[in-house]
C-alpha cells in the first residue's frame, strides 16, 4: 500500500475516534446535566421505563408524591430491604461489591450489590439488563449522583420512579393500586411487602403474597422497626 494511501487511512481512522470520543463526552455529559436538573423537588423526573412504555404507547400509572407525604415506614421498609447502608455510603456499598466480586471470582453464586442509588440512576438514565457494560457507567453515575443529590431527595426520585408492577410506577400508584390507600396510610405490613416486591415487581405482588414472599416481608418488617441508626439520614 503506497505511504499517502496508509496516511490518509490513519487520519481517517482519526477522525472517526476523535468524533466518537466527543459523541461519547456529550452523552455523559446528559446525566451529568439532567441530575442537577432533578434537585429541585417540584422537578418529577420520568425513568427510562416510563419513557419507553411512552414510546410503545403503552399505558403506565404514576403519581408523584413528596417524600414527607409517604409513610416513614415504607421509607424504613425500602431502606431495609434494598440497601441497609444507604445512609452511611457515597452511592457505592464497597463492602458488598467486594464480596459480590469475590464470589465471582470463587465461582460461587453472586448476590446483588446495588445500592438504592445505582438503581436511582440505572432507572433515570441507563437501560435495563445485567451487562457488565451498563454496570460500569452505573458506578461513576451512582457516586456522582449521591455527591450532589441529598440522601432525602435521591430516596424520594427512587420511590417515585421505581416499577412496583407492570405499568405501575412510584410508592403512590403503588399503594392506590394493591392495597387502595394512599402512600400516606400504609401500615408496616403493607410497607413491608411493598418492599420486598422491588427486587422482582413483575413477578411478585404484594397483595397476593405466597409464602416464601411473606417470610421475606416478616423480616423487613422486624427490620424496619428496629432501623434507628440505619435511617437518621432521613430526619
Amino acid at each position: 500500500m503506497a505511504p499517502r494511501r496508509r496516511t490518509r487511512l490513519r487520519d481517517g481512522a482519526s477522525g472517526w475516534i476523535r468524533r466518537g470520543a466527543v459523541v461519547l463526552g456529550c452523552l455523559a455529559l446528559v446525566p451529568a446535566v439532567l441530575t442537577i436538573l432533578y434537585l429541585p423537588p417540584f422537578v418529577h423526573p420520568i425513568s427510562t421505563l416510563m419513557l419507553k412504555d411512552l414510546a410503545t404507547l403503552r399505558d403506565y400509572e404514576r403519581r408523584w408524591v413528596a417524600i414527607d407525604d409517604v409513610a416513614p415506614v415504607l421509607a424504613h421498609s425500602v431502606i431495609m430491604s434494598e440497601d441497609g447502608q444507604f445512609c452511611s455510603h457515597r452511592g457505592i456499598d464497597w463492602g458488598e461489591m467486594r464480596a459480590v466480586v469475590n464470589d465471582a471470582l470463587a465461582g460461587e453464586a453472586t448476590r446483588g450489590a446495588s445500592t438504592i442509588s445505582m438503581q436511582t440512576v440505572k432507572n433515570l438514565f441507563l437501560w435495563h439488563d445485567r451487562s457488565l457494560i451498563r454496570k460500569g457507567l452505573e458506578v461513576p453515575l451512582a457516586v456522582y449522583f449521591d455527591a450532589v443529590t441529598s440522601k432525602r431527595r435521591i430516596l424520594e426520585i427512587y420511590l417515585n420512579i421505581a416499577e412496583w408492577g407492570p405499568g405501575i410506577y412510584g410508592i403512590e400508584a403503588a399503594s392506590q393500586y394493591h392495597f387502595g390507600v394512599s402512600a400516606k396510610r400504609l401500615n408496616a405490613r403493607q410497607a413491608a411487602l411493598l418492599a420486598v416486591t422491588l427486587p422482582n415487581p413483575i413477578d411478585r405482588n404484594p397483595a397476593k403474597a405466597g409464602p416464601g414472599l411473606k417470610r421475606l416481608a416478616n423480616l423487613i418488617q422486624r427490620r424496619a422497626a428496629r432501623s434507628g441508626a440505619y435511617v437518621q439520614c432521613l430526619d
